[in-house]
């Protein structure tokens, strides 16, 4: 008989859609190289443009202004570089600013110097610190080159949506270029580039039910680029250089469309994300819940249980048959203090459980989640008690 459990950290990885899958089957019986002129090479090249026309569709963009790389950090890795492009003209990024509370291949700087990268301040709520933001950017000095601004669109710990809009506002009227880490936004809310609030959107293709080793830079338009971060054969339009990972990229085209379609049930996704927190509630009443002051995506919780660290209790519930994390699984298994509460304020020390779902979180996972937390605390009332 196989062991029932619950996946609850679709932020760290969806499961893989059953369309994706199919597709990607398609794309392996497709044994040509996308770049060949024969026959099947010209068939292998169709899958993936209408991998490319699916992808930019989900974010409102165009086809030709898509770049496949080998998922977001490589692209974050891409686009945070001082050395850009127009047409054949060299541009000059001085300094790169970034929300302090950002996913660390944003966090980090991509291929700027430590020295060039700037945070910008959060406040408690999880919301970009607006004014500082501005006052930065108002202090930045043109003439040793450009601003760029990378910021992510929704929080991958705490849900929290940014105020895209009024970022890119205040970005463009500075002069900066901005690049939107779209992540953990696309899918879950609406993601429109063109509506001009950012220049460059970084996605990822197994946070929306695709495969994993896939993601996409998609641009506004393609006449500043980065200078390519690899660099060799013509794919990609040369900002991109290797062969295409077929199958993969066939299968992010897939999981883009159900992502699409699936925007307009989304409300069913957040009427289980509210159940699972009144579970939490009724079992923990003085449970702590981070970014719930700002709007957020549908499916993220995040949330403390005083006195107890929360490794332990993520541990707990694995054993207990529930998968969850304490924040971002993007350090290879590492657990710890949350970069994120911190830049919110709440301490070097603060550290949360996060609970992400999906359109294919059932009852019988929300059933585990509330016997798992019982039992937790019923061992935390337990220890109280005598202490």
């Amino acid at each position: 008989m196989a062991v029932r459990r619950a996946y609850l950290d679709h932020n760290a990885s969806a499961p893989l859609l059953e369309e994706a899958r199919a597709a990607m089957l398609d794309a392996l019986s497709v044994a040509a190289n996308p770049s060949s002129v024969h026959s099947e090479g010209r068939a292998a090249r169709r899958m993936l443009e209408e991998a490319r026309a699916s992808v930019a569709a989900l974010v409102n963009g165009k086809p030709q202004h898509v770049v496949f790389t080998s998922g977001a950090t490589e692209a974050a890795a891409t686009l945070l570089s001082p050395h850009w492009t127009m047409g054949r003209a060299p541009l000059a990024f001085s300094r790169v600013y970034v929300s302090a509370a950002d996913h660390p291949c944003v966090l980090k700087g991509g291929r700027f110097a430590p020295e060039a990268v700037v945070e910008i301040r959060v406040a408690p709520n999880g919301l970009v610190d607006l004014d500082d933001l501005k006052a930065r950017l108002d202090a930045h000095d043109t003439s040793a080159g450009l601003a760029l601004v990378a910021i992510h669109a929704v929080n991958n710990e705490t849900g929290v949506i940014q105020p895209v809009e009024e970022i890119g506002r205040i970005a463009h009227a500075s002069g900066a270029v901005v690049v939107l880490d779209a992540v953990q936004a696309a899918g879950r809310i609406p993601v429109d580039i063109s509506k001009g609030y950012a220049d460059y959107l970084i996605l990822s293709s197994h946070k929306i039910g695709g495969p994993k080793g896939v993601g996409a830079i998609v641009s506004a338009a393609d006449l500043m680029m980065p200078v390519p971060l690899i660099v060799g054969g013509g794919q990609e339009k040369g900002h991109r250089a290797g062969t295409e990972n077929l199958a993969a990229i066939v299968g992010f085209g897939a999981a883009a469309r159900c992502a699409l379609a699936g925007l307009d049930r989304i409300e069913n996704v957040a009427t289980m994300r509210d159940r699972i927190e009144e579970l939490v509630v009724a079992h923990v009443p003085d449970a702590v819940f981070f970014g719930r002051a700002a709007e957020r995506v549908a499916n993220t919780s995040f949330f403390s249980i005083p006195g107890m660290k929360a490794e332990t209790v993520q541990i707990a519930f694995d054993l207990a048959g529930v998968a969850l994390s304490s924040g971002s699984a993007c350090s290879s298994g590492r657990v710890g203090p949350s970069h994120v509460l911190q830049a919110m304020g709440f301490g070097e020390d603060a550290s949360a459980l996060r609970v992400s779902i999906g359109p294919s979180t059932g009852e019988e996972e929300i059933g585990l989640f509330a016997d798992a937390l019982a039992g937790i605390a019923r061992r935390r009332k337990g220890k109280a008690e005598a202490a």
